[in-house]
């Protein structure tokens, strides 16, 4: 084969065993702290510095910052975080992705297959889930380094050519040149971590007969920066189809990054300069991949605190590149608020959004229930229409619900835990589900074919107990479902004793249809209805105790987890 089709093939091989590897480590660690980060972000970006921190700790956790910034889109276009916040992740995020090029630096080549062969081990042997995990980073951790070390070992010949050096030469010459090559290098790969390691690896090789990087630092920045401009691509293409919001967050990643590069540009030399002072002293060669990891974490370090002051400004930046003008959207009944596909390969974040979908979904057939008490009161016709659109809505909610959950478990990276979690949400949709129908169903059966109500008044107002006591057991269940219970015993009892109360109550209506129907009163031929119309009722009452049983399982109280105070405002009618 053509030698230098074998050094391409090689290279492309080499990248495509790093990808591999950081990709593999970062699916199995967001499996092992995924939903971990998620309540950290929650729970420390309520100013912007603990944001910054939150983005950066999350990012050096999960090894990727598209991850990071493809979730605060995520989060911010189901209205989960504002855009000052967001904003504050991003540029943690941009720190924090920093750590893959520290880790890179340090030289581990001589271990290398005992990572590969630990983690296999470890992976392989190892039953409990957690600990496959582990090995199963180590092992991608492993393949990580392989995948640097057969681009390096190809990159040697290269080195030598003196075509090669004369290119190189020129993007050194050129930074306009070297940015525009970063940028390239990642879009195409879409990891700019993938691509650093690439010039980390490459300015390693030494001049012919010399100690000296083939690049050196001052020729490696440019290209640097453009990494971090290409790296913004993910985030725009992640905003396609989001909300406005969603949209300035991916923008304001742009901005940071950009507006460094051309900050940065001008002072290359005198940056390098002081790169090379606070690094490891040695031969270029041997430092020089450290030096680079440093300049890009003080390069993402400096624009961070230069911008953290004006996050304000740069919210004002965004705003009005994507003004809020003749913005008239408004949520249809069946669309949905949270669900994001983006974010269906995350399953911790994917899964906390289902939850606020179901809650959502839940709070409509309340005002269903509230509708319908409506009905039974007042017996106003014109809202028979109403209950059944809103059940036709609820359905089509809830099937795009069932849908979302398959879509994360055909992405194979969920935990068991998260699987536990999954079945718990897709039984309690069901059961909502199953309220909306039942409305819907006794609606049906308490009218005639001209909308009226065609059960006696006595018969309406037992009815009328028996609802009142149902969507009292609804609006409990839903609590629980939503901020959950302290005690399991205690809400699951007190929900025990109001369904039977519920059955009492529904067996003294058939007592009292029965001697109605005796006296006349009622008629006769509608005796099957009002015993459809009862059971419906039991069936309301065992799916309210069936949705606290969920609800309060031995996985934990409550499926929603706290996100400062974004379920303050579930309820309420969009």
């Amino acid at each position: 084969m053509n030698e230098n089709l074998v050094i391409l093939f090689s290279l492309f091989g080499g990248l495509a065993i790093f990808i591999f590897g950081m990709n593999m480590m970062s699916e199995c660690l967001q499996k092992a702290a995924g939903d971990k980060m998620r309540k950290i972000l929650s729970f420390l970006t309520k100013n912007p510095v603990m944001g910054v921190l939150a983005g950066a700790l999350t990012t050096a956790v999960l090894q990727s910052s598209s991850a990071t910034t493809v979730m605060t889109i995520g989060f911010v276009s189901a209205g989960l975080m504002n855009l000052p916040q967001a904003i504050s992740v991003i540029l943690g995020a941009n720190i924090g992705t920093t750590m893959t090029a520290q880790i890179i630096a340090f030289k581990v080549t001589d271990y290398i297959y005992l990572f590969i062969a630990l983690g296999f081990i470890v992976a392989f042997v190892s039953k409990r889930e957690k600990i496959k995990n582990l090995g199963q980073t180590l092992f991608a951790f492993g393949l990580l380094f392989e995948g640097i070390e057969i681009m390096g070992s190809v990159m040697k010949p290269l080195a030598g050519s003196p075509v090669f050096i004369n290119m190189i030469k020129s993007v050194s010459d050129i930074p306009v040149l070297g940015v525009l090559v970063g940028t390239l290098m990642t879009l195409v790969v879409q990891s700019s971590s993938a691509t650093i390691a690439v010039l980390q690896n490459f300015a390693t090789q030494p001049l012919p007969s010399t100690t000296d990087s083939v690049i050196g630092l001052t020729g490696a920045i440019p290209v640097l920066l453009g990494d971090n401009i290409g790296t913004t691509i993910t985030a725009l293409l992640a905003s396609i189809g989001q909300s406005k919001d969603s949209k300035r967050t991916a923008i304001a990643h742009s901005v940071f990054n950009i507006s460094g590069a051309f900050l940065f540009i001008w002072f290359i030399k005198p940056y390098a300069s002081l790169i090379q002072s606070i690094s490891p002293k040695g031969p270029e060669i041997d430092v020089i991949s450290r030096q680079i990891a440093n300049a890009h974490t003080g390069f993402n370090l400096t624009m961070t605190l230069i911008w953290l002051p004006f996050i304000p400004v740069l919210v004002k930046i965004v705003m009005w590149i994507i003004p809020d003008k003749k913005d008239n959207y408004v949520l249809s009944p069946g669309a949905f608020k949270y669900l994001d596909e983006k974010l269906i390969n995350q399953p911790a974040t994917a899964l906390h959004l289902a939850t606020k979908e179901m809650i959502r979904c839940g709070n409509k057939v309340n005002e269903l229930l509230s509708g319908f008490c409506t009905i039974i009161d007042n017996d106003e016709k014109q809202l028979l229409p109403y209950i059944k659109e809103k059940t036709e809505n609820i359905r089509e909610l809830f099937r795009g619900i069932n849908d979302y959950m398959s879509a994360i478990f055909s992405e194979g990276v969920i935990t068991e835990e998260q699987a536990g979690k999954s079945t718990r949400i897709l039984n309690i949709s069901c059961d909502l589900g199953r309220m909306s129908d039942l409305c819907k169903e006794i609606t049906e059966l308490i009218h005639g074919n001209d909308g009226t109500i065609i059960i006696s008044k006595e018969a309406k107002k037992d009815l009328r107990k028996s609802v009142k006591q149902i969507r009292d057991m609804y609006e409990f269940a839903l609590q629980i479902i939503e901020t959950g219970n302290e005690d399991d015993k205690v809400s699951k009892s007190l929900l025990e004793k109001r369904k039977d109360q519920v059955l009492d109550l529904d067996d003294k209506m058939r007592k009292s249809h029965i001697d109605r129907v005796g006296k006349k009163k009622c008629n006769a031929n509608l005796t099957m209805r009002f015993n459809e119309i009862i059971h419906d009722i039991d069936r309301m009452g065992h799916c309210c105790v069936n949705l606290v049983d969920m609800a309060t399982d031995e996985a934990g109280i409550g499926l929603l987890i706290d996100y400062g105070n974004d379920h303050e405002n579930e309820g309420k009618s969009e």
